[in-house]
């Protein structure tokens, strides 16, 4: 979570270097996370967008108006917590140039290890900066809507994007550049005879779901889950063929899985932010066995070194590493 970014995207309100909106006032907050606090006196209605599901439900449980796209024109103000990838924060820029009224506010903080410093002289030369200040090794800077030509800048340097097989993916997105070489080993060690319910688990942009698609001829259902509102919504796109498959935006490690299947492929997460966090990877492993009828199977991709064989010895009947190189191993387990 981007605790720091979070309190300096509003440290500009605290030190009145910038003035409070109205109380009738509609602001958009783009990329919002769970956990920020509003300075006093701060009583405009909040417009949250988070495409992720966990922070999607966090914000929603504390009771504010998300959505995990925009929705909406003629915003008062828009705030932007901007992240780590470049082209994901010039995108967000630009929609909350396009949804802010003439002259409305856009803030903008960012953690100075992401590149906010940089994204704000990019900004600058685009749309002149009212002023920016540094705060808990954060950035934030302000400026005002004037015309649609920085969004159109923005939004060309920053087209959709095609990778290898025609995929199609967005920045932002987990290895929206190419398909990722875990999955690559993952889809190419995967048996020719799956058949039945298949679900894919953590299915980003539906490379792997694809795969499984044109391989295996003896499928009823093929179910995708992910937590990334975009992504799925580029998987949607992505994956197509005989049957038609479903899609479910669904946070795996809190939300339960309804339907029971022969088999499932996954190539789970392992970081929150910069942190390694094996524990998302094994919280995905018990949810896959839960939703595995008996007998069903469990195809996995994890980086050679992470721990994950303990949870399967726990959560399964058997398990067997079936395929390895140099950074990636593939797991088979049978509930």
């Amino acid at each position: 979570m981007a605790a720091e970014p979070l309190k300096t995207l509003f440290y500009p309100f605290e030190a009145e270097a910038l003035p409070l909106p109205r109380k009738d006032a509609r602001v958009l907050f783009l990329g919002a996370e769970p956990g920020f606090r509003l300075p006093e006196g701060f009583d405009a209605a909040l417009h949250l967008v988070q495409g992720f599901r966990p922070h999607f439900r966090a914000l929603q449980a504390s009771g504010y108006t998300v959505t995990p796209r925009v929705e909406g024109q003629g915003y008062d103000m828009a705030l932007v917590l901007a992240g780590r990838h470049r082209g994901h924060n010039e995108l967000r820029i630009a929609e909350a140039l396009e949804r802010v009224a003439p002259g409305g506010l856009i803030a903008v903080a960012g953690g100075k290890d992401d590149g906010t410093d940089s994204l704000r002289k990019r900004i600058n030369a685009l749309a002149p900066l009212e002023g920016h200040l540094p705060k808990h090794h954060s950035v934030a800077f302000w400026f005002r809507r004037a015309g649609m030509g920085a969004a159109a800048t923005l939004r060309a340097g920053n087209p959709d994007l095609v990778v290898e097989g025609g995929f199609k993916t967005a920045p932002g997105m987990f290895s929206f550049d190419r398909i990722d070489a875990g999955s690559k080993l993952l889809a190419a060690s995967l048996p020719d005879n799956l058949k039945g319910n298949i679900a894919d688990f953590c299915a980003g942009w539906g490379y792997l779901a694809a795969e499984v698609l044109q391989r295996s001829q003896s499928l009823t259902a093929l179910d995708l889950y992910e937590a990334d509102f975009e992504a799925l919504e580029a998987a949607r796109l992505n994956v197509h063929g005989a049957i038609e498959p479903r899609f479910f935006w669904i946070d795996l490690l809190t939300e339960a899985v309804e339907r029971r299947y022969d088999a499932i492929v996954m190539n789970p997460p392992f970081h929150s932010g910069r942190a390694a966090e094996p524990g998302i990877g094994a919280g995905m492993i018990r949810a896959a066995s839960k939703a595995l009828k008996p007998g069903g199977r469990l195809f996995m991709v994890a980086n050679r070194q992470l721990p994950y064989e303990q949870v399967l010895s726990e959560a399964f009947a058997n398990h067997t590493e079936i395929a390895r190189d140099g950074m990636f191993k593939v797991l088979s387990a049978r509930r």
